[in-house]
C-alpha cells in the first residue's frame, strides 16, 4: 500500500509539473541587441521567466522572404544557453500580401516549413498576428459586408498546420493570436474590424465548409488587453469582444465553433496561449520622447496586476503560456510603455512583483482552479413573462422583457398546453404558432414583442425560446403562466 500512495503521489505531482504555466515576454529587444541578446536573456532568468515570443516578418519582395536575414542565428544560441524557450510569431509584412497576389499564400507556406527546417531547435510557431484587425490582414470584409478575413485566415492557417507538422509532429502550432477588440461594422469609416468571438465563429464556419479532417492548431493564441490601461484586471468588455476577464467567452466561442470536429476545444486538450498582456504606465524622463496618446496607470498599480495575473492564471488548467508585452519600454511615447522596465533599463515595481509572484507559485496554483464547461444554453438567459399573466392580458399590454450575458435572438409565441419543452421549442422554431422575432443585446433588458392572443379556444401559455446569436444550437426556453381563450 505504501508502495502504491508513493507511486499515485509522484503520478500526481508530475502531472501538476506538465501544467505548470510558462511564462515569457513578447519582445523583439533581444533579437536587436548587439550582443545576440545574450544580456536580455540574462535578464528573463532574473525573474523567472522562461520564454520569449520573436516577430518574424515574411516579405515576399524580399530574396527567400525574410525581412531581417540573419538575426536569428545570432539569438537562437544565446537563448539556449540561457534556457529560454522561443516562440516564432510569424506574419506579413503588409496587411493586403495574402489578397493582392494568387501566389502569396503559398510563398508564406513555404517561408514558414523553410523556417522550421533551418531553425529546427524551435518548436513554437504562432501563425499570423491579429488577423481580426485591418492593420494585419485586409479586406476584413468583402464589398457585400460579408466576412472575408476569417475565411482567408482559416484557409492559410491549415495549410501553414500541414506545413509545419510535415517538418515536424513535435511543432506547436498556435493560430489565431486575436486582438481583443473589433467593431463587426464594415461600413466603418475606419478601423473596420471583427470582434474577437465573431471571428472565431467564422474561421469555425470556414472549416466546416472546407470539410477538412485534420485540425487548424495545437494551441489558440490570444492579446486579452483590458479596454483600457485605467481599468482594474477584473473589469471586462462589452459582448462579444474579450478581455482577461472574459476568458470563459474565449472558450465558448471556440467549443461552438469547433466542437464535434478533428480540432479540438478547451475542454479536450487545446492550450490557451497568452501571447500578449500589459497595461501602460504614465512614463517620463530622458529616455522617452513624443506625447502619450492613451490613458494609463501607475507603477504600483501595475505591478499588483502583473503579480495578480501570474497568480490567477496559474489556476487555469487551460492556460500554458502568459507572455507580457514587454519586458522593456518603447521610448516613444505614442508606442507602448507597459514594461516590467522603463526605457533607460531601471527596474518598475512589476519587475520585483512578477519576480516574486512567479518563484511563489512555479507556474502552478496555489488558489482555486477555474473550472470551465461548455454552456449548452444561452449564457446568462433571464425572461420576466409577468406581462403575460391574465390582468396584463385582459389590457392587451402583452409583453416580456429579455435579457442575456451574450448576444441572442429571442423567439416568443403563444403556444397551446399541455406541451413538452420540446414540443414548445418546435413550435416556435419550426412557426406553427405566430412568432413574434427580436435581437436581444448583451447585458441589456430588451422589450420582446409578443404576437396576438390565439383566437381558438384552449389553454395556452406564451413561451420565449432565446438562441444564442453565435450558435443558434443553444437555446434556453421560458414559458408564463397559463391562461385560457374561450
Amino acid at each position: 500500500m505504501r508502495a502504491f500512495l508513493c507511486g499515485l503521489l509522484a503520478l500526481v505531482l508530475a502531472g501538476s509539473a506538465a501544467g505548470a504555466v510558462r511564462y515569457g515576454v513578447t519582445e523583439d529587444a533581444g533579437k536587436y541587441a548587439r550582443d545576440g541578446g545574450a544580456g536580455f536573456f540574462s535578464q528573463l532568468n532574473d525573474v523567472g521567466l522562461t520564454e520569449n515570443a520573436i516577430t518574424i516578418y515574411w516579405d515576399p519582395s524580399l530574396p527567400g522572404g525574410m525581412a531581417e536575414p540573419g538575426l536569428l542565428d545570432r539569438v537562437l544560441p544565446q537563448a539556449q544557453a540561457r534556457g529560454i524557450r522561443i516562440v516564432l510569431a510569424v506574419y506579413a509584412l503588409k496587411p493586403r500580401m495574402f489578397t493582392t497576389s494568387p501566389t502569396a499564400e503559398a510563398q508564406f507556406v513555404d517561408f514558414l516549413q523553410r523556417l522550421a527546417r533551418t531553425y529546427p531547435q524551435v518548436t513554437d510557431f504562432v501563425v499570423g498576428n491579429e488577423p481580426n484587425q485591418p492593420r494585419f490582414w485586409q479586406p476584413q470584409f468583402g464589398t457585400d459586408g460579408s466576412d472575408a478575413a476569417a475565411t482567408g485566415y482559416e484557409e492559410l492557417l491549415a495549410r501553414c498546420y500541414d506545413a509545419l507538422k510535415s517538418v515536424n509532429p513535435r511543432i506547436r502550432v498556435l493560430g489565431f493570436g486575436l486582438s481583443e477588440r473589433g467593431n463587426d461594422d464594415p461600413r466603418a469609416p475606419s478601423n473596420a474590424s471583427h470582434s474577437p468571438l465573431r471571428f472565431i465563429r467564422d474561421v469555425g464556419a470556414a472549416y466546416y465548409a472546407s470539410g477538412r479532417t485534420r485540425p487548424l492548431m495545437d494551441a489558440f493564441a490570444y492579446h486579452p488587453y483590458p479596454g483600457s490601461s485605467a481599468d482594474s484586471l477584473d473589469k471586462g468588455l462589452a459582448w462579444p469582444n474579450a478581455s482577461i476577464a472574459n476568458l470563459d467567452r474565449v472558450k465558448q466561442a471556440v467549443w461552438d465553433a469547433f466542437h464535434g470536429t478533428a480540432q479540438r476545444t478547451f475542454e479536450n486538450g487545446l492550450g490557451l496561449t497568452i501571447t500578449e498582456i500589459g497595461w501602460q504606465v504614465a512614463a517620463s524622463g530622458a529616455a522617452y520622447t513624443g506625447v502619450e496618446n492613451v490613458p494609463t496607470t501607475d507603477e504600483a498599480t501595475q505591478a499588483a496586476i502583473y503579480a495578480r495575473i501570474v497568480q490567477q492564471l496559474a489556476c487555469d488548467p487551460s492556460v500554458a503560456d502568459v507572455l507580457f508585452l514587454h519586458l522593456i519600454d518603447e521610448t516613444d511615447l505614442s508606442g507602448f510603455q507597459s514594461g516590467l522596465e522603463r526605457a533607460d533599463g531601471s527596474h518598475r515595481p512589476s519587475y520585483d512583483a512578477v519576480r516574486a509572484a512567479i518563484a511563489a507559485t512555479r507556474g502552478l496554483c496555489a488558489g482555486t482552479p477555474v473550472v470551465w464547461r461548455h454552456a449548452t444554453g444561452v449564457v446568462g438567459a433571464a425572461v420576466d413573462l409577468s406581462g403575460t399573466r391574465r390582468r396584463a392580458l385582459a389590457r392587451r399590454t402583452r409583453a416580456a422583457v429579455a435579457s442575456a450575458d451574450e448576444g441572442a435572438i429571442a423567439l416568443a409565441g403563444a403556444v397551446r398546453l399541455p406541451a413538452s419543452s420540446a414540443a414548445v421549442e418546435q413550435a416556435l422554431l419550426q412557426g406553427s404558432v405566430s412568432v413574434a422575432e427580436t435581437r436581444v443585446r448583451a447585458a441589456s433588458r430588451t422589450a420582446i414583442a409578443l404576437p396576438p392572443t390565439p383566437d381558438a379556444p384552449g389553454l395556452y401559455a406564451y413561451a420565449v425560446m432565446l438562441q444564442a446569436a453565435l450558435n443558434p444550437q443553444r437555446r434556453t426556453t421560458f414559458v408564463g403562466r397559463p391562461f385560457r381563450v374561450r
